[in-house]
């Protein structure tokens, strides 16, 4: 982000990437005033963590699951009580190290924070600082220039000092050794399921026993508040599709980077990493008798977990593109088919065999005319949102009980949602940011039907909206539910009768008794690959006794029924050193500072009153 933050790369990412999630963008107001309001989700020392400020983290760890996962994957699984606690936990060890921060008086000077800011490269045009780039970012996160400059005065001494003391962590060699080791062990098992369902036929229900699940369950049998919008959406985007480029626009452009447009020569190879220049040897030997084994030999024998699997395939790379310039050096001085002597590099000796040479060449006017089009659009479009962004707020906030005029004023369409609760959802679309969301559902949105503010729920998109009608939350009764009721009242019992058939099928087996179960075929499992198996059946089988076997474990499994493991067999895992395994004792220090920055931590808030209001946390 900001200089000053890059200066201190490494506690960042000790912050951002172990013991607590990434520090919430909200304003220097929320470290210092009491809990007082009915919305807040918990307080540390009376420094309250507001519902919108949760409503935010929610979001921003949602995005995050979606890189990893896809930009449509559905996350409603996940969107559990769990999940929802350990969020606020992580809010609660940022609270927590923002307020020893303040304490202790470690905040960075303003001056610095504000010449950091001036001198970020994302905030440069043409070589100086552009404050419609800077503004646009304050406007993107909902954030003042005052409270932008005084949150980064604490967050990035807080990072600092979570970064010092992850880095006082300590574990030797050969504790970390054997924890490697630990993560490779592999254990033989194979499972058996008693399913929920099969208990359904059991079951019985009778009026008094659903009237007291449903009295006892109320809360999952609510229609939550709700409001239907409508919205104009002023995108930079949509105003560029307007502005067509010219043909002179065009060629201008094209003459204009004639020299960035050449693709310079570029080169696909595969290869083959290895710790020793011994087996690099014997590799090449091998590969060079049967050229055509290339990539099973890599599948076989690398190193290199990025690659091994492709076959060793490094895909199209130009001159600068690798981290190793011997690896580089070598695959610009083979041949096609060629395939090299041993290569050192830092990471170990690698057999490299050329593919592919792609030539240089430069792209023609006509290959890149739509490219350009694109591109002069995207300007012209920026340039007109920028000139007339705040004109578009000013009107929305000054006739505020309509949209209609600034719809026709910008020629923009009216847009009509369905129904909105107050937790976002990927569905909704622009609607569904956190700071439009917020403002959709306040007082002056509900009650006096105000236009919101216009949110930039994007780089180059700004949306107004207010809400068209509104139901406030309300109880659904027993007789419309029923059904509801029943079928979640018997799927309870179902899997209460599993879990007590599942114990007592464990039991007999820990006696060395014949439970009767069918089990599935026999799979090698670890703890870094699962074979499909949960985290939680992971954990179980893992910490299971072998030290006579069969050995077994149990797991509900919710309301699905009860999971059986049987271990026959273990396989112990061993550290192997190399490139790998360099990473690895790596990964086992940045966990040993996670667990040092859990237990400080964990000091912390054993002096400090932290209230959490579980009924805010649970709302949908």
């Amino acid at each position: 982000m900001f200089d000053l933050v890059a200066k201190h790369k490494r506690i960042l990412q000790v912050v951002l990437g172990l013991t607590i999630i990434p520090f919430a963008f909200f304003g220097m107001e929320s470290y210092t005033r009491s809990l007082g309001s009915a919305q807040d989700v918990a307080s540390v020392d009376g420094s309250a963590i507001t519902e919108r400020e949760f409503a935010d983290e929610v979001r921003r760890q949602q995005d995050r699951l979606r890189e990893v996962l896809g930009r449509n994957a559905d996350l409603a699984p996940l969107d559990t009580p769990e999940m929802r606690l350990a969020i606020l936990e992580s809010l609660i060890s940022q609270r927590l190290l923002l307020t020893e921060v303040a304490k202790s008086q470690l905040a960075v000077s303003k001056d610095d924070v504000v010449a950091s800011i001036l001198a970020a490269p994302e905030f440069q045009e043409g070589g100086k600082f552009s404050s419609e780039r800077y503004l646009a970012y304050l406007r993107s996160r909902g954030m003042s220039d005052e409270g932008n400059v005084a949150r980064l005065r604490l967050e990035v001494p807080a990072a600092r000092l979570a970064g010092a003391i992850s880095a006082s962590a300590f574990q030797p060699r050969a504790v970390a050794e054997r924890l490697i080791a630990l993560q490779s062990e592999k254990r033989e098992v194979a499972e058996s399921f008693i399913a929920a369902e099969q208990f359904r036929g059991r079951v019985k229900l009778d009026d008094a026993k659903v009237k007291a699940y449903f009295d006892a369950n109320l809360a999952e049998f609510k229609l939550p508040e709700r409001v239907r919008a409508e919205y104009l959406v002023l995108s930079a985007e949509e105003l560029g599709k307007s502005e067509a480029a010219t043909d002179a626009e065009l060629k201008q452009a094209y003459e204009k980077q004639a020299s960035q447009l050449s693709v310079a020569e570029q080169r696909r190879a595969s290869h083959i990493l290895v710790p020793t220049k011994a087996e690099a040897e014997k590799i090449i030997a091998e590969a060079r008798k049967a050229p055509q084994r290339f990539a099973e030999l890599a599948k076989q024998h690398s190193q290199d977990p990025g690659s091994a699997a492709n076959g060793g395939d490094l895909g199209l790379n130009g001159r600068g593109a690798l981290a190793a310039k011997s690896l580089e050096d070598a695959i610009f001085s083979l041949k096609i088919g060629e395939i090299s002597n041993p290569v050192e590099s830092d990471f170990g000796f690698h057999v490299v065999r050329l593919t592919a040479v792609q030539a240089a060449k430069t792209a023609s006017f006509d290959e890149l005319k739509k490219d350009l089009a694109a591109e002069i659009a995207k300007q012209k479009g920026a340039k007109k949102f920028a000139a007339i962004a705040d004109a578009f707020n000013n009107l929305v906030y000054e006739q505020s009980d309509s949209l209609k005029p600034a719809a026709e004023r910008y020629q923009l369409r009216l847009a009509a949602s369905g129904w909105l609760a107050r937790a976002p959802a990927p569905e909704d679309g622009v609607l569904a940011h956190p700071k439009l969301r917020a403002a959709l559902f306040s007082p002056d949105s509900i009650q006096q039907r105000r236009n919101t503010d216009a949110v930039e729920v994007a780089p180059g998109v700004l949306v107004a909206a207010r809400v068209a009608e509104h139901q406030p939350e309300s109880q659904r009764p027993l007789q419309e539910v029923r059904s509801e009721v029943e079928k979640q009242l018997a799927l309870r019992e179902a899997a209460a009768m599993a879990h007590k058939e599942g114990a007592e099928k464990l039991a007999l087996l820990a006696k060395g008794g014949d439970a009767g179960l069918k089990w599935s075929a026999p799979k090698a499992v670890s703890r870094r690959d699962a074979q499909g198996l949960s985290a939680p059946a992971l954990r179980k089988i893992m910490m299971a006794d072998v030290s006579s076997l069969p050995s077994y474990a149990g797991l509900e499994t919710g309301d699905r029924g009860y999971a059986i493991y049987r271990v026959t067999k273990v396989i112990a895992g061993e550290f192997k050193a190399g490139a790998q395994s360099t990473e690895e004792l790596a990964m086992v220090d940045r966990q040993s500072g996670a667990e040092q920055l859990e237990a400080y931590i964990a000091s912390l808030r054993a002096r400090a009153k932290v209230e959490i209001n579980r009924a805010n946390l649970e709302k949908k």
